[in-house]
């Protein structure tokens, strides 16, 4: 092989690596740019379009259920996970104690209607003796006045005036103190009625707190949920605020969800959200919108809340609790649990309102209970039966007959 046919493979090698190259390179270029393409897509229709965090918890009202009265627990009519409906009793107490407290209630009640009965009746007879007397002092006084007027014919001796005198005297000093146990007995019973005297009053308050305490022998359910929780047990002696169970009420549920301060200079109450539950994983999607926004970072509201003014400061970038709502039908197919853990993706791009106007509000029936309004049904027809069955009057009327 000649030196010319050898330099001109050379050559044709060289400038076939050169091309080679030049390929390469054109292809990475072009891999490049493809890249930056999806990412700058990527960041335009995702990256920057969203915030997302996986520091998100289902959230929900958790119903603690305490007793109110003192008693022994002798049935218990619910387990955990059990549903149970609003007013259900579901723990009932031994009643032996708080009848006989009942009972000694209505006697207290009807021995005060009796007690101010006969005040009534001593201040009406003190009224009575008042008048007599006065009539017998109003009498002798007329007496002895006309002793006095004719003394000084001789028809009256001076024994006679000074007896009247003294009489008159004795006469007055009992109008006095006939007055002064009617101001007594009139202190206890004026402006009032035996069945609105103060201390008839009294026992009606403590014979309705007995009748409270009898009819909470039964403990009801203040809502709709699942038992949680459950402690008590039969033979366990309880006492008013000792913790039973617990109620969650499971189609009333959203998300809290813990954003760091620098991504919510964007999110507002109303914007759509996408949330995924580790229970059902990415295969089911939650469809929520931002309700609001909390009024401070978790630390501001942390049992020990820092205080950065004293010490050495370093920068923490702190999270602020996101609340977003459910759709109820979407819980109705996909039931969840508080304190499940989600991730959440919020459309910031979505117009939404200011964070001063949130769209939180209370529903009609979550936050409101009415098993305890007809606790009282039967105690004032009870209490107005031992009333009218010690008055005085109503006895001297049936004697009559």
């Amino acid at each position: 092989m000649t030196n010319t046919q050898t330099k001109s493979q050379r050559h044709f090698g060289f400038h076939q690596r050169r091309q080679y190259r030049g390929y390469r390179l054109l292809l990475v270029t072009v891999v490049a740019l493809l890249i930056g393409l999806i990412y700058l897509l990527y960041w335009w229709n995702f990256a920057g379009r969203f915030v997302v965090t996986n520091d998100a918890y289902i959230t929900g009202n958790l119903a603690p259920l305490k007793a109110q009265t003192s008693g022994t627990v002798v049935d218990v009519r619910v387990d955990n996970t059990q549903h149970v409906q609003q007013g259900d009793v579901l723990v009932r107490l031994d009643g032996l104690q708080a009848q006989v407290a009942l009972e000694r209630a209505e006697a207290n009640l009807a021995d005060s209607v009796r007690q101010i009965e006969t005040a009534f009746s001593q201040a009406d007879m003190l009224r009575q003796k008042l008048a007599s007397k006065e009539a017998i002092l109003n009498r002798s006084r007329k007496d002895l006045a006309r002793y006095r007027s004719v003394a000084g014919d001789g028809a009256v001796s001076a024994q006679q005036i000074e007896n009247s005198e003294f009489q008159v005297r004795e006469l007055e000093a009992d109008v006095r103190q006939i007055r002064a146990e009617l101001g007594g007995a009139e202190a206890l019973i004026q402006n009032t009625s035996p069945a609105d005297n103060p201390k008839v009053l009294q026992a009606v308050a403590a014979l309705k707190q007995a009748y409270l305490d009898n009819a909470r022998q039964q403990i009801v359910a203040p809502v709709s949920g699942f038992v949680a929780k459950r402690t008590i047990q039969p033979g366990e002696q309880v006492r008013p605020e000792t913790p039973l169970l617990a109620i969650v009420p499971l189609d009333y549920l959203w998300v809290e969800a813990n954003f760091l301060e620098n991504e919510l200079a964007d999110v507002q109450p109303g914007q759509p959200v996408e949330i995924t539950v580790d229970l059902y994983g990415s295969d089911v999607v939650y469809h929520g919108e931002v309700q609001g926004l909390g009024a401070g970072t978790g630390s501001v509201f942390g049992l020990l809340p820092p205080d950065n003014a004293t010490g050495n400061y370093i920068h923490i970038v702190e999270r602020v609790p996101v609340r977003v709502g459910l759709r109820a039908e979407e819980l109705k197919a996909n039931p969840l649990r508080p304190g499940l853990s989600a991730v959440v993706r919020i459309d910031t791009v979505h117009p939404g309102r200011s964070v001063l106007e949130p769209l939180t509000t209370t529903p009609a029936t979550a936050y409101k209970t009415e098993v305890y309004d007809h606790q009282l049904d039967g105690a004032d027809a009870l209490i107005q039966k031992i009333i009218e069955g010690n008055r005085q009057s109503k006895k001297s009327g049936d004697v009559a007959k």
